[in-house]
């Protein structure tokens, strides 16, 4: 059996995505690792940062991101799909550039895969989800952000990224079968300094609603995000991937965020703070230990 890993990126250094601890958690479990690279800006070192990884699993292709396909995100799909089809592994492991696997589910991943490979039924293997928010200490169990999602699809011919990339489909739009498999995966996209947060969320934006509609409503924004009370989201207890531990002792923005309850003045809120998420996180939580009620579902969940 032969696992593929893959990703697209682009400007991963200039924006804060941590693409080097994404690659290398995976690094020990796959036969090899494909990157497709957009074009990045002249003062971003992703590749330096990739190639300073010093493995030869990993095979780099140069992409040019077509500016056509910023809407709606489709370029973050069409990229996907595009390293998808070269991967030549059985299985294909896909990992957005701010997420990254807990080195303790590396046996669970592998045992799965050798378990379902044979299955027919199986298209993919469903995932667990941590979405850590301004720090590292914060975490957002709740309604609105996604508790699962497809993280590893077979090589079959059909098989495509969905939408912006959320997730996988198959043929004429198929939802995929999948196995959930009980492995996480740590979401660290709300997790960089303001300023580059605000860049960031900029940069994406343009990428869904196109860049003159983006620039322009950005003129009237602050220049640094504003990550709400960080005194109201929970504490996370569990340990993050050894990958991490460096990239988390250079956390330099926490003057920079609130540790209180009552936000500042001016904040615009975020969705998971409204009175029905909040009540649908209470049931979600305390009453249905952790599933999802009316959750975002882009599988068919096929039993063990």
């Amino acid at each position: 059996m032969k696992i593929s890993g893959f990703t697209m990126v682009r400007n991963a250094d200039k924006y804060y995505f941590p693409i080097q601890e994404t690659i290398t958690s995976v690094l020990p479990i796959v036969d090899e690792f494909i990157v497709a690279l957009g074009n990045c800006d002249a003062d971003d070192k992703t590749r330096e940062k990739i190639e300073a990884i010093g493995s030869d699993k990993i095979r780099i292709i140069d992409r040019v991101w077509s500016e056509e396909e910023f809407i709606d995100g489709r370029i973050f799909a069409h990229e996907t799909t595009f390293a998808l089809s070269q991967c030549t592994g059985d299985w294909c492991f896909y990992l957005q550039a701010d997420e990254v696997v807990h080195e303790k589910d590396h046996e669970t991943i592998v045992s799965a895969c050798n378990t379902y490979l044979n299955r027919d039924d199986v298209d993919g293997l469903l995932f667990d989800y941590f979405h850590f928010m301004g720090d590292y200490d914060h975490y957002l169990p709740f309604h609105n952000w996604y508790r699962n999602e497809i993280r590893i699809v077979k090589n079959n011919p059909g098989v495509f990224s969905y939408k912006d990339a959320q997730s996988f489909r198959k043929g004429d739009n198929e939802k995929l079968n999948v196995i959930r498999i009980g492995a996480n995966i740590f979401h660290y996209g709300w997790v960089r300094p303001p300023y580059l947060m605000q860049s960031k969320k900029k940069e994406q934006d343009s990428m869904h609603h196109g860049r003159e509609k983006i620039r322009e409503e950005y003129e009237s924004k602050p220049p640094e995000f504003d990550y709400g009370p960080l005194g109201k989201i929970p504490v996370f207890k569990g340990s993050h991937p050894k990958v991490m531990e460096k990239l988390m002792t250079e956390i330099s923005w926490r003057d920079k965020l609130n540790y209180t309850r009552i936000p500042s003045p001016d904040w615009p809120g975020m969705k998971h703070e409204k009175f029905k998420y909040r009540l649908l996180t209470f049931i979600e939580n305390k009453l249905m230990n952790g599933r999802g009620l009316f959750a975002y579902s882009n599988w068919n969940l096929l039993r063990k």
